[in-house]
């Protein structure tokens, strides 16, 4: 019985903490600076899928119609914490990427 339960429990576990959707948003964006944040949101299960490339192309398209050429990430993400749960844990994350845009604006 207690082997079924746990079974049971543990299918439940690594069903909950399968890979998920999520989309990149601009969170921040700074035309003067020709800097460009996106960020996603998750759960403490989830691990969602999420694609460099994706990244890459919407921060590009917001240097783009600023003017700028292209976006380079900065090279790292930052985690932050939108909601605890008991014991100090995160229940909900938002992580952010930086991009820089690249070339001058107006410059072809």
């Amino acid at each position: 019985m207690k082997l079924k339960l746990c079974s049971v429990a543990g299918a439940a576990l690594l069903l909950s903490a399968c890979a998920t959707h999520a989309d990149w948003l601009v969170t921040k964006a700074s035309r003067a600076d020709g800097v460009v944040a996106l960020s996603y949101e998750r759960n403490e299960f989830q691990r969602p899928d999420m694609s460099e490339q994706q990244a890459i192309q919407l921060a590009e398209q917001k240097c783009k119609n600023w003017g700028y050429r292209a976006a380079e990430p900065f090279g790292s993400q930052s985690t932050e914490c939108l909601s605890r749960r008991g014991f100090g844990n995160c229940g909900s994350r938002r992580v952010t990427v930086e991009f820089q845009c690249t070339g001058s604006p107006g410059q072809q």
